[in-house]
Order: structure tokens, then C-alpha cells, then sequence
């Protein structure tokens, strides 16, 4: 198969309000969002021929055809594509092949939701629904955290550096609902438990908010407004076991297949990675995901995950905008649109490099995950 590598590049970047938000419907955050990263990008409206939807989650309202008729464009290359929390990174990469190959010139990726006021079944659609008394992914996540403290001894003794490293980042993010709220890890350990083994500060939040990136060939992208962010690997692994049956849970997660499938794209080893966007719908996720790319054995997260390692002025910096557990839950746009902005240079205080005393960026490792780690998407994104 021909290599995409270095043949995509992201070129904008779409933001809305997010946290709460009372009255906005979630077409009104997609529409937002598209328009914001189209202007992000230096287009025109009519210069887009691509778009690709992730619709809201127990809202089925919201359709690629109805997007596109808001927005006022008339598309030929045009999809909702929904593989949960690895669907941005899946669309980031239907959309490279769609601009390598002639299909599309300019493709806009879209999500937006108003989880936190409108939509009140959240998250029961996943597997099915309500099923074996497990409401909702947190409990599934849970069953899956609890093997892993038998077979690996992970706990919340690894989670909470994973927790406060990331909050650090919040608290030098204006955008970040975290942003006023510092956390030690007295406050992790003092926080409710809600299902076992997780603690409030263990699992992601609900936000309302819309996110939006363009995608177009790399040989278009020198001629727009900002540095274009080039996509230098890409793979994906798509377990989709439901997880009363599946035997990944504790790993190998769809981390390690396309991890391995964009790493050989990418021409390069887990050495060159100047920084990881994890998808962190809760702690747990961040270690085994890690683990299974291969950052380190089995085991041994508690070792490797200090928050003097991930957080500001570490040297393995984690979920640079606090992440979906401290800044916003907007499915896998959260650790996506970060990595852009840190590569484009745009990321303020938490900017990776001397505002940091971190290392500058050169090359992003991002990972999406979806339902209960049955979707996976990578991403290597690169200056």
C-alpha cells in the first residue's frame, strides 16, 4: 500500500464555548466550530469540499447532510463517521487518504455536543445500553481497572500522578474548566468514589462544546494562513469485543496495532516522541494505552507515570491542555486539537518548550480510544 506519510497536513482549527452552556443545541456547536477552523485555516466557505461528522452521542439528530446544509456548502466527499473516542483520529485519516488521492481538497472534521445540558441518557448507548446492571461506561471501565490492579498492580496510587500531572497543565489553560482549580494529591484521595475502584477525579467529564480541524494535501498547506501540522503516521485496531466478553481490557488494547502501523508509517521509534495526547476518558486508559505502545512493560506504570514527569517542566509531557479528565470532554478533538496547537506554537502558558522547561516540540504521539477500548486511532502529527 502507497505511504500517506507527510502527504496530509492539518491546516485549521475550530473552538467553541465549552463546559456548561445552557441553550445551545449540538448542530450549533458544529457549525461553530467548522467555521471558526475554516477561518483558523484562511479559507473561504466555498473552498470546502470535504466533511466528515462525528455525531453527538444519544443525539442522533445531527447528520453529515444537515451540517453541510447549514454550513451552505455543496461537498463530494462527505460521511458521518463515529467509531466513539477514536473517531477523530479515524476521520483525521479518511480524510488524508480523501486529499492524497484527488477525492476531496479540503476536508473539515467536525463534533460538537451539548452533553452537559441537553442530552440526559449520556453514554448509554454504548454496548447496547443498559446491560448486567453496568450503567454507563464507567462501570465497564471500572470492571476493566479492577482487573488490571489484580494481573498488573496498577491502582490509585498510579492514578492520581496521572491526575494531578494533567490538572498542572489545566491551571495554565484560560480554556480548561480546571483552569482556577489546582489539585494535590490529598484531593484525589479525598474525592467520592463513585464506582469502584475510580474516584470522581479518575473520570473524564461531561461538557457542552463543539471542535473542528481541516485537513488538505500538504502541497496546499504552505499557501495558507498558519504552519501546517503534517501527519506523518497513522494506524488504527478495532477490537469491538463488547466488554463482558472481551479479553483486551487489561491489554492489548487497540494501542498496540496501531501504534505499530503508524510508528512504520512514521519512519521512527517511541524515542522521537516529543509528547503524548492520550485519550483519558479515565486514569486507567492513560497507563494501559501507554503500556501497549510500548513506553514501558507490563507492570510498570507505577514506576514510569510521576507527575514530576508528565507535568509542566517534565520530560515526558502528558495531555498538555489538562486533557478530557481537567479541560473539556470533546471525544478524541481534546488530545487532536492540542497536539496541533502545540505544534503550530500557539499554546500560551502551557506551551510546550521554554515556557515550560520542557523540550520544543518536533513530533506528537496521538491516541484515541473509543466505547470500552473497542476502537482505536493513532495519530503522529510532526512541525
Amino acid at each position: 500500500m502507497e505511504s500517506l506519510k507527510d502527504k496530509a497536513a492539518i491546516v485549521g482549527v475550530g473552538y467553541t464555548p465549552q463546559g456548561k452552556v445552557p441553550g445551545r443545541s449540538s448542530l450549533s456547536f458544529h457549525l461553530e466550530a467548522a467555521k471558526n477552523a475554516i477561518s483558523d485555516a484562511g479559507l473561504k466557505i466555498q473552498d470546502v469540499d470535504g466533511l466528515l461528522v462525528q455525531p453527538a452521542m444519544g443525539d442522533p439528530s445531527v447528520t453529515a447532510a444537515l451540517v453541510a446544509q447549514y454550513l451552505g456548502v455543496r461537498v463530494r466527499f462527505l460521511s458521518v463517521l463515529d467509531a466513539f473516542g477514536a473517531s477523530a483520529g479515524c476521520q483525521a485519516q479518511f480524510a488524508a487518504m480523501a486529499v492524497a488521492h484527488g477525492l476531496a481538497n479540503y476536508v473539515v472534521c467536525t463534533y460538537g455536543e451539548n452533553a452537559r445540558s441537553g442530552v440526559s441518557e449520556y453514554g448509554t448507548a454504548l454496548n447496547g445500553g443498559l446491560e448486567y446492571g453496568l450503567f454507563g461506561p464507567a462501570a465497564c471501565y471500572a470492571i476493566a481497572a479492577r482487573r488490571a490492579m489484580h494481573e498488573f498492580g496498577t491502582g490509585p496510587e498510579t492514578w492520581k500522578e496521572i491526575a494531578v500531572a494533567q490538572r498542572r497543565w489545566a491551571n495554565l489553560n484560560p480554556r480548561a474548566a480546571m483552569y482556577t482549580r489546582p489539585m494535590t494529591y490529598q484531593d484525589y484521595y479525598d474525592a467520592r468514589i463513585l464506582v469502584e475502584p475510580f474516584r470522581l477525579l479518575d473520570i473524564c467529564q461531561i461538557s457542552d462544546s463543539g471542535r473542528a480541524f481541516i485537513v488538505t494535501t500538504a502541497e496546499r498547506a504552505r499557501d495558507l494562513k498558519k504552519r501546517p501540522v503534517y501527519i506523518m503516521g497513522m494506524g488504527q485496531d478495532h477490537p469491538a469485543t463488547n466488554p463482558q466478553q472481551a479479553t483486551f481490557l487489561t491489554g492489548p488494547t487497540g494501542a498496540k496495532l496501531s501504534g505499530e502501523q503508524a510508528l512504520k508509517m512514521a519512519g521512527i521509534t517511541l524515542k522521537a516522541i516529543d509528547a503524548c495526547e492520550i485519550y483519558d476518558c479515565f486514569t486507567y486508559t492513560v497507563e494501559v494505552e501507554l503500556m501497549d505502545y510500548g513506553f514501558y512493560g507490563r507492570g510498570e506504570g507505577k514506576d514510569f507515570l510521576k507527575a514530576g514527569r508528565l507535568g509542566p517542566g517534565g520530560d515526558f509531557p502528558l495531555n498538555t491542555s489538562g486533557g478530557l479528565l481537567s479541560e473539556a470532554y470533546q471525544m478524541g478533538f481534546t488530545p487532536l486539537t492540542e497536539a496541533i496547537v502545540q505544534l503550530r506554537g500557539e499554546a500560551g502558558d502551557r506551551q510546550l518548550g521554554v515556557p515550560t522547561g520542557t523540550r520544543e516540540p518536533e513530533i506528537i504521539l496521538v491516541s484515541n480510544n473509543g466505547g470500552v477500548m473497542q476502537t482505536h486511532s493513532t495519530l503522529i502529527l510532526r512541525k
